[in-house]
């Protein structure tokens, strides 16, 4: 199994205009509703790929309800913890004249210390059954900042992969308990190390620090650019394949699904990265976050470009 942490999944809309008129009526020509979240779409990718993903986190109301309806029919496993707060909803919208994607976020409500409490425990009842821990996305407002931490320490103490996919203060403290592996975008990467980050050198000298600072890889990506991907000896520039992307929503979140099933392959990082890049791609091939063809990935893999530095 693979243990997939998000504690803000969503109820996932995205409606696709002919041409969106701002301040003014708009009628979609296609609407579809899924779910996602950062920790759902590495669920999804990683059920598309023939592994065995646990979605855990928060979930309340009747959106909520929906959500795990939903994860039942794509047969991912769930355990979450019922809360008071409501899921979320957020809307994709799609306007193909202009070949645009417009996310509109509905920020998660807190949830109560207990509640982290009982999400804590359900983590340490399943970590001893799993080959890897996926901790993504932003905590719920006021959520304890050292959870990721937490978990990374169990994850280790476990000798399980452990994978950080988050930025701030959450991404900072998992570094203290020495990660197998954290994937921030460059901004995030630049957050992280508190400076600006002008070219590729002062993006590798801050992946640098992040090992530094404990973690084991460091791979940065950057939307459209090449990805760095940085281990203990060897540094890798990836180059994702040219797709006519759908909705680009959730690539980042199949890149970390696509990574963390190769490295669980006892892959090289760079080969990994092949697989993570591809099953980007294929991500945005497809309206819905984490909805992926695997053999849109297989097909895509070969048009990788991996490069050793």
């Amino acid at each position: 199994m693979i243990l997939c942490i998000g504690t803000t999944p969503a109820a996932q809309r995205v409606m696709a205009f002919r041409k969106l008129e701002l301040d003014g009526v708009n009628r979609a020509v296609n609407t579809w509703d899924g779910a996602a979240g950062k920790s759902i779409n590495v669920a999804k990718v990683l059920k598309a790929l023939g592994q065995e993903p646990v979605a855990t986190g928060f979930v309340g109301g009747s959106r909520g309800a929906e959500l795990l309806g939903l994860l039942s029919a794509h047969g991912i496993a769930a355990d979450f913890v019922t809360v008071a707060a409501p899921t979320r909803q957020c809307v994709s919208v799609l306007d193909e004249s202009e070949h645009t994607v417009t996310e509109l976020v509905e920020e998660s409500r807190p949830v109560t210390p207990a509640d982290y409490e009982s999400l804590k425990a359900i983590v340490q009842h399943r970590l001893p059954g799993c080959q890897a821990v996926v901790m993504s996305g932003s905590l719920t407002a006021g959520g304890p900042i050292d959870f990721y931490r937490q978990v990374t320490a169990q994850a280790n103490a476990a000798k399980i992969l452990s994978v950080v996919d988050a930025q701030g203060h959450p991404l900072s403290e998992a570094l203290r308990a020495q990660p197998s592996l954290v994937k921030p975008n460059r901004l995030e990467l630049a957050a992280t190390v508190q400076r600006a980050l002008g070219d590729e050198s002062a993006v590798i000298e801050a992946m640098r620090e992040v090992r530094r600072r404990g973690a084991m890889r460091v791979v940065v990506t950057a939307g459209k650019s090449p990805i760095l991907a940085l281990d203990h000896e060897n540094l890798w520039r990836v180059e994702s394949p040219t797709v006519c992307a759908v909705n680009p929503i959730g690539s980042g979140d199949a890149f970390t699904a696509g990574l963390v099933w190769r490295l669980l392959q006892k892959e090289t990082l760079g080969e990994a990265c092949r697989w993570a890049a591809a099953a980007g791609a294929a991500n945005a091939l497809s309206a819905m976050p984490g909805d992926v063809d695997r053999h849109d990935i297989e097909r895509l893999a070969g048009e990788v470009k991996v490069q050793q530095l």
